[in-house]
C-alpha cells in the first residue's frame, strides 16, 4: 500500500514533464517565462529518486510522462503560463512608466 501511494505521487508529479526538457532547464535563469520551471526540477529529482530504487518504476514513470494526453496538457499549461507572464511584464512596464511619469515627475 505505501509503494502504491509512492509510486501516485511520483506519477502525479511527473505527468507534467517529459525528461528531456528537465534536464534542458536552469531553475536558477533570469529570463524565464516558464513558470514550469521549478515543478520540472522537482519532477526530475522524484523520477531520479524512483529511478535509482526500482528503474521498472522509473521507466514507467518515463513512458506515463511521455503519453499523448499528458504532452498535450502540458503543452497547454506552458503556452498559457506564457501568456500571463507576458502580460504581467507588461503591467508592470506600464506601473514603472507611471511611476516615472506621475510620480516622481521624470
Amino acid at each position: 500500500m505505501l509503494q502504491s501511494r509512492a509510486l501516485v505521487i511520483a506519477l502525479i508529479l511527473l505527468l507534467s514533464t517529459t525528461l528531456p526538457e528537465v534536464h534542458s532547464k536552469s531553475v536558477f535563469e533570469r529570463d524565464r517565462r516558464d513558470w514550469l520551471v521549478i515543478p520540472d526540477a522537482i519532477a526530475a529529482y522524484i523520477y531520479e529518486t524512483v529511478n535509482k530504487m526500482s528503474p521498472r518504476v522509473g521507466q514507467f514513470l518515463v513512458d506515463a510522462s511521455q503519453t499523448p494526453a499528458v504532452v498535450v496538457t502540458r503543452n497547454f499549461l506552458i503556452r498559457e503560463t506564457t501568456k500571463l507572464s507576458i502580460l504581467a511584464e507588461q503591467l508592470m512596464e506600464k506601473i514603472k512608466t507611471l511611476w516615472y511619469t506621475k510620480v516622481l515627475g521624470y
